[in-house]
């Protein structure tokens, strides 16, 4: 029998009645019993409108007020959430409806033609109505949840992807609550604690915030996307103590910060979204910005290894230990258990892992063995039992039988002045069978083709510096700023082809 807690909204409600649940940067706020009304009140109106317990209901929507009210409302109701990525195509987005059996999509009033256009390719009877529309209707007095079961479905999320088509990552509500809990063991937790959310909400980055909040009775600042000079201001006068970015974030808040400092009671930049450039992470040192690394996937609910305070900057670069929950293991290419600093598959193991992708038993076959998840990313830890994140398997490039990780090239590039970001893949030779390419946006100033490869024979092996240089504007990239590398290998083609 699953194992029951109450509804974590209710006893926030009941705990903390008068703490700020939500901040948006308009000012508006709602304490913790507020926001248990609305999303009462909401699911209510759900109801009304035919959703029901088991219904799998899809949310198209950027961050927002109303977005966090209907998760929270659908939890009420007892309904799966499907959370839809709204950069993704039309056909991409049909393909999710129709994968995770979505029969009611709620959106907001500037997302209903795309959202229509993209029910209508399902060539299914799925209902679309805004968030608006809903609030407007009366209440109907059904049954709510007042007890969460741990091992129900609540959420589903899709995995990108670039090597096939997209699976669909079920979390349970035990998922969620235990990410969270391993998350205050390490980092810990404080009354003043406010979690700036600029992450998308339709990434399990930014949902777990949510879920954090309603765990912890912690203040969510949710932000609608990310610009670093409001997200600098909202760090520098508006309490914010802990804030999730990825690399190009902290890049663009590193500028911003320029020769200041933020304030002592701002205690936690999360890093995640793939291997941290070293240069990176020492101009974040040496500005003194409380950086931790952190390795996480849609399939571990957010984080499942950080770097806690007290290592942050010994093991500069390390993604940390697993937390206290959870297993990591490093295995070879024979599954055999790899020796300490040698470079494997890295699987996990935990509370907060997921229990498989929707209706996809070929997948789950693939990844799930007795509780490990493989994840697909390749790493070592060190004698200490730090986790250092070197690249995806998939972006591998194996080059005259050396294996070169793209992420440490783009680490050494982006070391150079004149460089903003740089994106590395491999591409097609006839003698090598792979040689690194990259792809470089520029600084101001002046920097070309030579000195770039000059630089990095001074740091890298030869058969690691970049064979060709293509200079940008900008890299592909997610909603939630990790680089596309697929993307890449599209232009690699497409420029050949010129």
């Amino acid at each position: 029998m699953s194992e029951v807690i109450p509804h974590w909204l209710n006893k926030q409600a009941e705990l903390s009645p008068n703490k700020i649940a939500i901040e948006l940067p308009n000012g508006t706020t709602l304490n913790f019993q507020q926001l248990k009304q609305a999303s009462q009140s909401y699911a209510g109106k759900l109801i009304t409108y035919g959703v029901k317990r088991g219904d799998h209901v899809g949310i198209y929507a950027q961050n927002s007020l109303a977005m966090v009210v209907a998760i929270h409302a659908l939890s009420y109701v007892g309904a799966v959430v499907v959370l839809l990525n709204t950069r993704l195509s039309a056909a991409e987005i049909a393909y999710q409806l129709k994968d995770a059996n979505v029969t009611v999509v709620l959106t907001q009033p500037s997302l209903m033609n795309a959202a229509e256009q993209s029910v209508a390719i399902t060539t299914r009877n799925i209902v679309v109505c805004d968030f608006e529309k809903i609030g407007a209707l009366s209440e109907t007095n059904g049954r709510l949840q007042d007890e969460l079961a741990l091992d129900d479905l609540f959420t589903i999320i899709y995995t990108s992807g670039t090597t096939g088509a997209p699976k669909g990552v079920t979390h349970t509500y035990g998922n969620h609550f235990w990410s969270a809990i391993a998350s205050a063991l390490n980092l810990g937790l404080s009354d003043r604690d406010k979690w700036l959310l600029v992450l998308p909400l339709f990434h399990v980055g930014g949902l777990s915030i949510v879920m954090k909040s309603v765990v912890y009775g912690m203040t969510a600042y949710i932000m609608g996307k990310f610009d670093e000079k409001t997200v600098h201001h909202a760090i520098m006068n508006q309490g914010v103590t802990m804030l999730s970015v990825v690399s190009v974030m902290l890049v663009e808040l590193l500028d911003e910060l320029g020769d200041d400092n933020y304030p002592e009671s701002f205690r936690c930049m999360l890093l995640g979204g793939g291997p941290a450039p070293k240069p990176l992470l020492e101009t974040a040192k040496v500005s003194r910005v409380p950086v931790f690394q952190t390795y996480g996937m849609t399939e571990t609910s957010s984080q499942i290894v950080t770097l806690s305070p007290s290592y942050a900057l010994d093991k500069l670069g390390s993604a940390g230990k697993a937390l206290l929950p959870a297993q990591i293991k490093i295995v070879g290419s024979d599954n055999k258990p790899a020796a300490a600093n040698e470079v494997g598959e890295i699987i996990v193991k935990g509370p907060m892992v997921t229990n498989g992708y929707y209706e996809n038993a070929q997948a789950n076959e693939r990844a799930l063995h007795e509780g490990w998840l493989s994840t697909g990313d390749l790493g070592y830890v060190d004698e200490e039992g730090f986790l250092y994140i070197m690249d995806r398997r998939k972006d591998l490039i194996i080059s005259g039988g050396e294996n070169i990780y793209p992420a440490e090239i783009e680490s050494v590039l982006v070391g150079l002045k004149g460089i903003k970001e740089a994106g590395v893949v491999g591409k097609v030779d006839k003698r090598w069978g792979q040689v690194p390419v990259a792809f470089i946006v520029k600084k101001e100033g002046h920097v070309d083709r030579e000195s770039i490869i000059d630089y990095c024979a001074n740091y890298l092996a030869k058969y690691k510096v970049p064979k060709q240089i293509y200079f940008v504007d900008e890299l592909p990239r997610n909603a939630a700023k990790k680089l596309q590398r697929y993307q890449l290998v599209e232009w690699l083609k497409d420029s050949e082809q010129d």
